[in-house]
C-alpha cells in the first residue's frame, strides 16, 4: 500500500485512498479556509460557475527521498470569459538580462542579497471581479445549493498572477 502512496494521483478519488494524500488535502483546505479564500453564496442568474480540481505532486530532496506531498486546489480558469470573469491578466516578469545585471552589481559592490519564498503566493491576491466556483472535492462545509464565491485568487485563474503582483 505504501508503494502506491509514492505515485502522484491524477484525481481526488485516487488520492483519498491513501492517508498521506488525505492529510495533505486537509492541510491545504485548512490553509484556504484560514486565508478566507471564499465565502459561500447562491449563484446569481447572470453568472457561470467555474470548476476546480486537485493537482498532486511529490517533492523530492536532492538525494531522491521524499521531502513532502503537495496538494493544490486549481481553478479551471480556462472557462473564464474575458470582460466578465476577468479584465486584466498582465503581470510583469523580470528578464534574465536584468537579473544578471543586478547580480553583477551586487557582486561588484558587495551588496547583501536575500531570497524570499511565500507559500501559496497566488492565494494572497484579492479578487476584484465576482468569480464563482463549484465546491472542491473533499470540502464538506458548503451547504447544498450554494457555491464558493472567491474572495482571493486561486492558481489557474486568468487574473491570479496580476492580483498577486498587485498585492506584493
Amino acid at each position: 500500500m505504501s508503494l502506491f502512496s509514492h505515485v502522484e494521483p491524477n484525481t481526488y478519488s485516487e488520492a483519498v485512498k491513501h492517508d498521506c494524500w488525505r492529510k495533505t488535502i486537509q492541510c491545504e483546505i485548512s490553509a484556504l479556509e484560514s486565508n478566507q479564500t471564499w465565502e459561500t453564496a447562491l449563484l446569481p442568474k447572470n453568472k457561470v460557475v467555474i470548476g476546480c480540481k486537485w493537482v498532486f505532486k511529490i517533492k523530492y530532496k536532492a538525494d531522491g527521498t521524499i521531502e513532502r506531498y503537495k496538494a493544490r486546489l486549481v481553478a479551471k480558469g480556462y472557462t473564464q470569459i474575458e470582460g466578465i470573469d476577468y479584465h486584466d491578466t498582465f503581470s510583469p516578469v523580470a528578464k534574465m538580462t536584468t537579473i544578471r545585471l543586478l547580480l553583477s552589481l551586487a557582486s561588484i559592490y558587495n551588496w547583501e542579497l536575500k531570497q524570499l519564498h511565500i507559500n501559496n503566493a497566488f492565494l494572497h491576491g484579492d479578487l476584484k471581479e465576482d468569480v464563482y466556483m463549484v465546491d472542491p472535492p473533499g470540502l464538506t462545509s458548503i451547504p447544498p445549493g450554494k457555491v464558493c464565491k472567491l474572495k482571493k485568487a486561486l492558481y489557474g485563474l486568468k487574473q491570479a498572477s496580476r492580483e498577486w503582483f498587485a498585492k506584493l
